[in-house]
């Protein structure tokens, strides 16, 4: 499967990004999907994650609040919808997807379980 991540830009502190990740090639098979980021500098870090059934997610404490992880309903694209936006959040962003089951409520944090990235979008919030 490829990923295409979108929606990175310039804004600035407290304003609003709407990231997409579009998924294409083997698109009927179940996804888990997730996002890290990389900021200069540091290493790449967790975001959010949602499973294939339920849409259930989880956030990191450090967005916890401001960002909203979501996919659509043909599951073919997630979201990360981020709000209150911070400096301390410019980074890369990138979507990850790991093939899973199709009864999969389950999700995944851990960069190491993703097969599938992204390219990268960068987000970049000024002060």
């Amino acid at each position: 499967v490829q990923l295409q991540a979108s929606g990175g830009g310039l804004v600035q502190a407290g304003g609003s990004l709407r990231l997409s990740c579009a998924a294409s090639g083997r698109t009927f098979t179940p996804y888990i999907m997730g996002w890290f980021r990389q900021a200069p500098g540091k290493e790449r870090e967790f975001v959010a994650t949602i499973s294939w059934i339920e849409s259930r997610s989880y956030v990191a404490d450090s967005v916890k609040g401001r960002f909203t992880i979501s996919r659509d309903g043909a599951k073919n694209t997630v979201y990360l919808q981020m709000n209150s936006l911070k400096p301390e959040d410019t980074a890369v962003y990138y979507c990850a997807a790991e093939p899973t089951d199709y009864g999969a409520t389950y999700y995944y944090t851990e960069q190491d379980k993703y097969t599938y990235w992204g390219q990268g979008t960068l987000v970049t919030v000024s002060s």
